[in-house]
């Protein structure tokens, strides 16, 4: 049941929509659990679960571990029960969760658009070393991802990291999930405003308090200054995107409701002006209305997004103003979107006259050895630190501009590059079935090698053409929004036999025309076919292209069976 303390004081002009039957909204007075999930947080606050793992958990080892936390509470500690060895993709609908959890997890290191120093960095690199066998992955989301992580070195790995004021606090779970912020905040010679200063607060108001512990299911925060809209904001739960209002100046709209996976939905754009120093008031806002009128009794329908759906955002905003901010938002029309978002990837010069240098890693996937060397050049070369990006990359800020060649260079030896492919530059992948419970199929490792195979197809790809691979329907990779996303599913052979393949998306795109990719009726392919399949559609377009077309508008308009990967007829 929510605490009273945090209840809306609803204002009387406020009429709020009902649904047709009850969704567990605790505003509405509907406050008894109506799934597990919820039982579960009724019946203990998650974030109290730090406290067994340090003084039982940890002690006794994984067979203490209550189902109840490991399952569930966990998550908001960062931490999930990786996939155990031996199950192929055809059992992951079929056996329990119970039945695919290994002794080891997953943790997740929230970095919420903050620089990581020299020192940051190679605590991370240590933690991976020591304790997770030298795995550690950059996500989407600007975190760093371990695997093989026991119970008994948590304690251990939390004091390493939290030295350097890192942290796995609600990394996961029914909770604020890890932010997404500008790479070049602060830095940027075009930047239209530093959030920084309102990503800090924002955490430091929500991280650990128990007012947002308990959210009726994930809840995503994307926040950008620069007109690149480098964040994926239409996609998050709740995004600022740097504006500026033609009397008050620089400050931020509001976006809200976006999100991918099953139903895959835009953020809605209020169109409004919020200033700096209220950036954290809207988000805590947006937050409540989520906690209070969020749906709570179907896991399925339990996002911000369906909640926006059924309001529509002239009502959200009406609650929002009168429910939560107690007074107005100023009217502004939404900024002008880049033709495609920014990664930053390059060598750029900063505002203050060093630079800045984006580097790719091969689909996100690094390990601790790579961090620690990076911490070092950082140090060696007097440089400020790292941000992790919005698309599995980095970049590295305050590079002197004399040391920039050499810095590029060195990040070569170390298995970075600031002078990637556009495959390299362009392709996620999500963790998949080596270690997600959830995952159908290989990505990383299959990734890698389309990567490899497209670098020797297409060497000078005068274009940019991003692939997202995911190894299940959830969209971690952002599948929906790529210009080919490969969703990853069992399918059949040329022989009949059930084989890992991928349900194919076709133009999906942020940025100027966001658009969800195109679906192929009865089209899928083979893991093992899938180098030809994409060097078939990339060939279609650069044939039939216009001058100037990209990717995803040459989508749009191309014959299916361009877009299925067929040869030309043979002419009778």
């Amino acid at each position: 049941m929510p605490d009273l303390r945090f209840k809306p004081q609803a204002a009387q002009s406020t009429e709020i929509p009902r649904p047709k039957r009850a969704e567990g909204q605790w505003a509405l007075g509907y406050t008894e659990p109506l799934n597990k999930n919820e039982q579960s947080k009724k019946d203990d606050d998650p974030l109290n679960v730090r406290d067994r793992i340090l003084f039982t958990y940890s002690r006794r080892g994984f067979d203490s571990i209550d189902p109840a936390d490991l399952r569930g509470r966990f998550r908001w500690m960062g931490l999930y029960t990786q996939r155990a060895p031996g199950f192929d993709g055809g059992k992951t609908a079929q056996l329990e969760e119970e039945e695919l959890d290994d002794r080891f997890f997953m943790m997740r290191v929230r970095t919420d658009g903050a620089i990581l120093d020299g020192p940051a960095l190679r605590a991370l690199g240590e933690c991976s070393t020591s304790y997770a066998r030298n795995t550690a992955d950059i996500t989407d989301r600007n975190n760093i991802q371990y695997h093989w992580i026991e119970i008994e070195s948590v304690p251990a790995i939390w004091e390493r990291l939290e030295s350097v004021g890192l942290t796995t606090l609600e990394a996961c779970g029914d909770s604020p999930r890890p932010f997404l912020g500008s790479p070049v905040a602060g830095i940027a010679k075009d930047e239209i405003i530093d959030g920084s200063e309102a990503l800090a607060e924002i955490k430091r108001r929500i991280l650990g308090n128990p007012a947002y512990s308990n959210l009726p299911r994930k809840f995503k925060t994307a926040l950008t200054g620069h007109p690149s809209h480098d964040v994926a904001p239409e996609v998050n739960d709740v995004s600022f995107v740097g504006t500026v209002h033609p009397e008050h100046g620089p400050g931020f709209d509001l976006w809200v409701g976006g999100g991918l996976s099953t139903n895959p939905m835009l953020a809605h754009k209020l169109g409004v002006w919020i200033p700096l120093d209220e950036v954290a008031d809207a988000w805590e806002g947006v937050a409540g209305i989520f906690r209070d009128y969020g749906y709570r009794r179907l896991r399925s329908k339990a996002r911000l997004k369906f909640l926006l759906a059924d309001w529509g955002k002239e009502k959200f905003r009406e609650v929002l103003e009168n429910e939560y901010l107690h007074r107005a938002l100023v009217d502004n029309p939404s900024p002008a979107a880049p033709v495609t978002p920014g990664d930053h990837i390059g060598i750029h010069e900063q505002k203050d006259g060093h630079f800045y240098i984006g580097a790719a890693p091969v689909v996100g996937r690094i390990d601790g050895t790579t961090l620690s060397a990076l911490g070092d050049l950082v140090d060696a070369y007097g440089a400020a630190g790292a941000r992790l990006t919005a698309y599995q990359k980095l970049v590295v800020i305050g590079v002197a501009a004399e040391d920039t060649e050499r810095f590029a260079d060195d990040l070569e030896k170390i298995g970075l590059t600031a002078r990637p492919s556009n495959w390299r530059r362009s392709t996620m992948a999500c963790t998949g079935i080596e270690f997600c419970k959830l995952a159908i199929v290989d990505t990383k490792e299959r990734s890698r090698r389309l990567v490899t195979e497209l670098e020797k197809r297409f060497p000078d790809l005068d274009t940019q053409i991003s692939v997202n691979v995911n190894g299940c329907p959830n969209a971690c990779a952002r599948t929906q929004v790529a210009d080919i996303g490969l969703k990853g599913q069992l399918v059949m052979d040329a022989d009949g036999q059930q084989v890992e393949g991928f349900q194919v998306h076709l133009g999906g795109a942020l940025g100027l025309n966001p658009v969800m990719g195109r679906k192929l009726r009865a089209h899928k392919v083979t893991s093992a076919g899938l180098d030809d399949y994409v060097t078939a559609v990339v060939s279609a377009y650069l044939g039939d292209r216009t001058d100037g077309e990209r990717f995803a508008d040459w989508v749009a308009r191309a014959d299916e069976r361009l877009l299925r990967g067929e040869p030309e007829p043979v002419p009778a």
